[in-house]
């Protein structure tokens, strides 16, 4: 990205009105300044603190530190030229500062006087949105991360006679997690992991990725998960797992000589309890890359067009954390709707709208990875090819699958498999899901603790036989997945 051309054609399109949202106000200034410079048009910033200036001299222009004030004075004035308004988002909703803007917006034909608003979040009023444009600062990508390393590595040196520590790989995962971010922001945080103790360390990267996801926003629709797994944490699934080792390489970038596409996401449809979830998990842990989970409940908001707003933000942030997985926990559940929309006044179709849109233009490194248990609420179009790379189908685990999911849990938990008869207790376990499994163990060791004696394969069967599977209680429903996915899906196991 040619970031001055880019910002240029915007200021010669002849906008009144420019939003640049940003952290980095220096840099946005000194973008603007080179900018006016090459081109010969006359620059002015405006502050509260300072009022409006000719930037690059020390005369202000006396009582314009009020933003009224100062809007009247760019109203009157017959000088063209850049204004640069700091930090003006807070008075953008008053009747009066919509009116000095709507009159100098139209009368740029007689007086080029451009806006640019510089702030971390601007708001332009629906009405004036139409008479302004937007620019955003680039961000860094992998190559501008590792030339900031290189510059705060040198700084290090120079003031401690020793170079810092770090793998090259380490070094490198540092660069693909600090990739989207504002250069500022990526300089503290690389100094921050030098200066601590010489070392750029997996803690480092662990730490960064925590205070990353800070500084994009937490607590809002995107939740950043820390408990991720691994793939020796799931039983079975090895179809789904040997595709997943088969795109680690390209998804983290090795692949881009061989001219391959980034693998974008996967739907994993299956029986609830199956390991959809476990699944999920592993794919960001055994990838080494964060794990960002969409919670389609906290997307809704009653007021119209704000829920998918919600939507695109949640979507921008993911994108901001990439190289990253991007977990939608029973996607049917924020999509199910009739096909007009009517149930809900169409915002499920807006929802489904924007996503498909996100899915099918993003460039950036975000797996996708839903989740479903119920395929026949699920839109049509999300199920075309080309939205996913593939569609797995989790089944119930058959016995060698159950063996191991008993040695997992109860290793887990700090039993010796050893002890236990896994095989007859994946015979025993016909038709349990992973998560009944699981459950199976848990009672029966409160069973064992209630009894004082050690927990046993007796006491997992007895557990066992004092329940109904899913697989017995919702059989018809589990059949028809069964027969859906049998001829549309591919095995994960």
């Amino acid at each position: 990205m040619d970031e001055r051309k880019d910002f240029t054609l915007i200021l010669k399109s002849r906008f009144p009105l420019v939003v640049l949202e940003t952290h980095e106000e220096s840099r946005a200034i000194a973008l603007l300044e080179n900018i006016c410079h090459l081109e010969e048009w006359a620059f002015f910033t405006w502050s509260v603190t300072e009022g409006i200036h000719r930037h690059g001299r020390s005369d202000r222009i006396a009582m314009t530190q009020e933003f009224v004030a100062a809007l009247r004075h760019i109203d009157k004035t017959p000088q063209n030229g850049i204004y640069a308004l700091l930090d003006a988002h807070p008075y953008l909703g008053e009747p009066v500062v919509q009116r000095l803007l709507r009159v100098i917006a139209l009368g740029y034909n007689k007086t080029a006087r451009t806006l640019v608003f510089v702030s971390p979040s601007v708001e332009i009023p629906a009405d004036l949105a139409r008479m302004s444009a937007r620019f955003r600062l680039a961000v860094l990508d992998a190559g501008g991360v590792r030339e900031v390393i290189r510059e705060e590595a040198k700084l290090y040196e120079s003031r401690n006679d020793e170079k810092p520590r770090g793998t090259k790989e380490v070094v490198e995962l540092l660069a693909q997690h600090l990739s989207g971010m504002c250069r500022d922001d990526a300089r503290r945080l690389v100094r921050q992991a030098i200066e601590d103790d010489g070392e750029i360390n997996e803690k480092d990267v662990a730490r960064i990725l925590r205070l990353k996801h800070e500084a994009l926003g937490k607590g809002g629709v995107l939740s950043f998960e820390l408990d991720v797994a691994r793939y020796q944490d799931v039983g079975g699934l090895q179809n789904l797992k040997r595709w997943l080792d088969r795109r680690k390489p390209v998804f983290l970038g090795a692949g881009q000589a061989q001219g391959l596409d980034t693998p974008k996401g996967i739907l994993l449809l299956g029986v609830q309890g199956g390991g959809k979830s476990l699944a999920a998990k592993a794919v960001a842990g055994s990838w080494g890359v964060p794990l960002l989970c969409l919670d389609f409940a906290t997307l809704y908001n009653k007021f119209y067009g704000e829920t998918e707003k919600n939507l695109r933000e949640s979507l921008q942030a993911a994108e901001s954390m990439a190289p990253c997985v991007l977990w939608v926990d029973e996607i049917e559940k924020g999509l199910a709707s009739d096909a007009s929309g009517a149930t809900d006044g169409g915002v499920s179709r807006r929802i489904l709208g924007t996503l498909l849109t996100w899915m099918s233009e993003r460039k950036s490194r975000v797996f996708l990875v839903a989740t479903s248990n119920d395929i026949s609420h699920l839109p049509p179009e999300l199920l075309r090819k080309g939205r996913f790379d593939e569609i797995f189908f989790i089944d119930l685990p058959d016995a060698a699958m159950r063996e191991e999911i008993f040695r997992i849990h109860l290793t887990r938990r700090k039993q010796n498999p050893s002890s236990f008869d896994l095989k007859r207790l994946g015979r025993a376990s016909d038709g349990f899901s992973g998560a009944e499994i699981e459950q199976a163990i848990v009672s029966a060791l409160y069973e064992a603790l209630a009894r004082k004696t050690a927990p046993s394969t007796e006491l997992v069967e007895e557990e066992m036989r004092s329940t109904k599977p899913l697989s017995v209680t919702m059989a018809e429903q589990v059949a028809e997945l069964r027969a859906w996915a049998a001829e549309r899906t591919v095995p994960a196991n």
